[in-house]
């Protein structure tokens, strides 16, 4: 029996994680990806209980952790930029936490030689049939598959093809966030320091890599336009945004001409009534994008097992499968938004109160009762879907 083709557009995390799942229950998959080629750097990225289960069925966790940030604790600064507080390291990044450009090149070399990858293209329509999906690329000749699946996050341009325009699903949280790397002048060794000013948080951190300083900037965005900006734009934005910001915020900036790992966006969450429709099914951010908080990566890879799982159970049923995938994730999916929803609004408070407020919380976490409630939440977060197995095909 021929085994089923599927096309999964993004090469991020979710892309490749469905890639390797799905080729365990028999399918040929073809992954394309709109950058040139792996995205470098990104935000750090923390795994909990079911989702290290995970990364040990995947093969993966040993390298994972050889990669690991090991970040220790972080040390808040107030509104004069002097020490305030200082937060375990353990209250954030988890049993292990990797950068996302680090986990996506693991995940890469994990399924490249069993998986077509396609750079520098993008989906531009889809057309199902009775036999297939017709796919056109802004690039490449048409081709077909069985499956579709979306994982290009936030904007996904299978969403728009196969659902409508991206407005109607999106809903901006009033926050934007960027970041990328500079040279590390503060001397940080497995260590952040957030700083804050009304409407702006920065946070930096040095970890594996001790000369390299990981920059991550939140700020108000009400009438920021993000979308269609060069790179040369988006910086000239970043720096436009914090001009005026104090602490160590003018050094940084100056490593922005040189920052080829910069990107920019709103902070947004997607909502849809459905995640699939007909042959073509959405994973990610590009189902459920819940923002910072939210468990989004490994929730994401925990989507990819499941949605290859339950097409193998349902023998290759789609229409069966994705319901079940839905069924299992739509739950997990809302907490993860519920616990993104305040994330600017706690990364960069607007006010000089509201700033002084959030400390107060973030001191509370010191404490053993405050620090177990936190641990609770974000574990219950990564919990939220549990990993099992399904039994493995040799054709889908």
């Amino acid at each position: 029996m021929t085994a089923k083709t599927v096309l999964v557009s993004g090469a991020s995390i979710a892309g490749p994680s469905a890639a390797y799942w799905l080729r365990r229950h028999g399918y040929r998959v073809t992954v394309v990806e709109a950058a040139p080629a792996l995205r470098p750097g990104g935000q750090a990225v923390d795994f909990r209980g079911e989702q290290v289960k995970l990364l040990k069925a995947m093969g993966i966790l040993d390298d994972v952790r050889r990669l690991e940030t090991a970040m220790g604790d972080q040390t808040v600064l107030g509104l004069d930029a002097r020490p305030q507080l200082t937060v375990p390291g353990a209250a954030w990044s988890g049993e292990v936490e990797i950068l996302r450009g680090d986990l996506a090149r693991i995940l890469y070399e994990h399924t490249k030689d069993y998986t077509e990858y396609v750079f520098g293209d993008r989906v531009t329509s889809l057309t199902e049939t009775a036999g297939g999906v017709d796919v056109t690329f802004r690039h490449g000749a048409p081709r077909t598959f069985d499956l579709v699946v979306g994982a290009d996050g936030v904007h996904s341009g299978v969403r728009t093809a196969a659902f409508g325009p991206e407005q109607d699903f999106r809903r901006d949280l009033g926050f934007g966030i960027a970041g990328f790397t500079a040279p590390n002048h503060l001397g940080l060794d497995h260590a952040s320091v957030m700083y804050n000013e009304p409407g702006r948080g920065l946070t930096v951190g040095s970890h594996r890599l001790p000369g390299r300083l990981h920059v991550s900037l939140v700020f108000a965005a009400d009438g920021v336009e993000f979308r269609r900006r060069t790179p040369d734009e988006q910086r000239a934005l970043v720096a436009q945004l914090f001009a005026d910001t104090g602490w160590e915020t003018p050094r940084l900036l100056q490593a922005l001409p040189g920052a080829d790992d910069l990107y920019v966006d709103s902070i947004s969450q997607i909502h849809l009534d459905r995640w699939s429709k007909g042959r073509v099914v959405l994973l990610g951010d590009a189902a459920w994008c819940a923002g910072p908080g939210g468990s989004g990566t490994g929730l994401a890879m925990m989507g990819a097992q499941v949605l290859a799982g339950e097409l193998a159970a349902a023998g290759g049923d789609h229409g069966t499968a994705f319901a079940k995938y839905e069924e299992r994730l739509r739950k997990p999916a809302t907490v993860g938004q519920k616990n993104g929803k305040g994330s600017g609004n706690f990364l960069a408070p607007r006010t000089a109160a509201k700033i002084r407020s959030r400390n107060r919380a973030y001191r509370m976490l010191s404490t053993r009762l405050f620090g177990k409630v936190f641990t609770w939440m974000t574990d219950r977060a990564a919990n939220a879907v549990e990993y099992r197995e399904y039994p493995e095909l040799t054709s889908a």
